[in-house]
């Protein structure tokens, strides 16, 4: 089975505009969860599409669904946890809970904030998944990239061919995720980023998927006024 995981138990710390996590914000005449929601709902070789939201908004999120969404039956709500890999395992235990363990299950997680993914990105996660086991979206990246230790002086200048930024979807069999975050210290646990670091902790190649520039994240305000002139701004 193939499952998707919305991830949208982030409060929007860094986005100080409003009394709501950013990805309840509206985006054109809509939610930014709704938009990325739609996207998903696109492609149909998934059995179930997951959202983690946090506990204070998961009643706020069901109204949601309930309003903008035309098959909420495809969709399943869950509580997040602390941080974005404890939400993610959140939905794998619903998902064993409900449909059981299966090897070859496949799980695509991808943020709520990231409302212009392509199905062509989505698709192309899938397929990856499924043949590699795991994968990241990323682009390569265009500016220089400097490293620096203290914050105020350089440290090294990788070379740029060989530099990417993260997108999502990030995608995986879910037994093999599972088992190589259950292998992780505690410690190892509280020092990753994303899911896919599980991955290369535990020395499993990822599969790199070409993501987009349009695929941005709307972290920032700057990042919100750019999303809204891509939909055509507020109605």
């Amino acid at each position: 089975m193939i499952f998707a995981a919305v991830l949208a138990g982030g409060v929007g710390s860094r986005m100080k505009i409003a009394d709501m996590p950013k990805q309840f914000l509206p985006l054109g005449d809509k939610p930014i969860l709704i938009h990325t929601l739609e996207k998903f709902l696109l492609c149909e070789r998934f059995d179930k599409i997951y959202i983690g939201v946090h506990q204070n908004w998961v009643l706020h999120t069901q109204d949601l669904v309930k309003k903008y969404i035309s098959q909420p039956e495809r969709i399943e709500i869950v509580k997040g946890g602390a941080d974005r890999n404890s939400t993610i395992f959140n939905i794998v235990a619903d998902i064993e809970n409900k449909y059981g363990e299966d090897e070859n299950n496949i799980i695509v997680t991808h943020d709520s904030v990231r409302p212009y993914v392509s199905i062509r990105v989505i698709e192309e996660n899938i397929d990856a998944a499924i043949k590699y086991g795991a994968t990241d979206t990323v682009i390569g990246a265009t500016d220089t990239i400097i490293t620096s230790q203290d914050g105020e002086y350089i440290s090294t200048v990788p070379e740029r061919r060989f530099m990417y930024q993260g997108q999502t979807p990030q995608s995986f069999k879910i037994s093999l995720l599972k088992n190589l975050y259950n292998q992780l210290s505690d410690d190892e646990k509280a020092l990753l980023t994303d899911a896919c670091k599980i991955c290369v902790v535990g020395g499993v190649k990822v599969k790199l998927v070409q993501g987009e520039v349009s695929n941005m994240k709307i972290t920032t305000i700057e990042d919100y006024r750019v999303a809204q002139a891509m939909v055509g701004g507020l109605k």
